[in-house]
């Protein structure tokens, strides 16, 4: 019996950090090759977002890729700052998202990742979203990687750590990143792709 090559596919990132986790939790099934590329986004919904960047990627490398869009939306704020946490973070810090919520009783918020997987540059995205639900917590653990020292996730039961504070494998199980890739696994493996 012949053994199945591993999925090939563009992943249009240049954070090592979500490559490296994107990697792991795909494992060996899909041959990862990731691309650099700075597009410009829209404003919009996450689900806009994501199609809209999933397509200009798929045009620009004229072939099949899948792009990652990533949100943390607090509840007391209606979801925001959602898919524009990047640049919150950028400018507020992880103290100053604490205190985006600080008039607020309602600390809970939630993870949203959402791939988009195009097969060519004249076909539609496809999304797959997975979601966390937790809350928002002074920082800590190491700050190297967004905004995980300030999410607690609920899950597992009796959890007590911030994303940054568990270990990679316990994070990579239970995170809105690995629900999402699970579905587009399911989807590639399905396809023969």
């Amino acid at each position: 019996m012949a053994t199945k090559k591993p999925h090939k596919l563009v992943f249009v990132t240049g954070n090592s950090n979500k490559l490296k986790e994107v990697q792991t939790i795909l494992g060996s099934t899909v041959n990862l090759i990731n691309h650099k590329l700075d597009l410009a986004e829209i404003q919009g919904t996450t689900q806009e977002i994501s199609v809209d960047k999933c397509r200009k990627a798929s045009i620009t490398l004229n072939g099949p890729v899948i792009t990652e869009d990533t949100c943390l939306c607090f509840n007391a704020l209606k979801g925001l700052p959602g898919p524009y946490i990047k640049w919150f973070l950028d400018k507020l810090g992880h103290d100053g998202l604490n205190k985006l919520l600080a008039g607020f009783e309602d600390k809970s918020a939630y993870a949203l990742c959402t791939f988009a997987y195009s097969s060519g540059p004249d076909s539609e995205p496809i999304l797959f979203e997975g979601r966390t639900d937790g809350k928002i917590v002074t920082a800590r653990g190491p700050k190297d990687f967004g905004w995980d020292p300030i999410f607690q996730p609920y899950e597992p039961d009796g959890n007590d750590q911030t994303y940054a504070e568990m270990l990679k494998s316990t994070k990579n199980a239970i995170s809105h990143r690995y629900k999402a890739l699970k579905k587009l696994k399911e989807f590639l493996d399905s396809q023969n792709i």
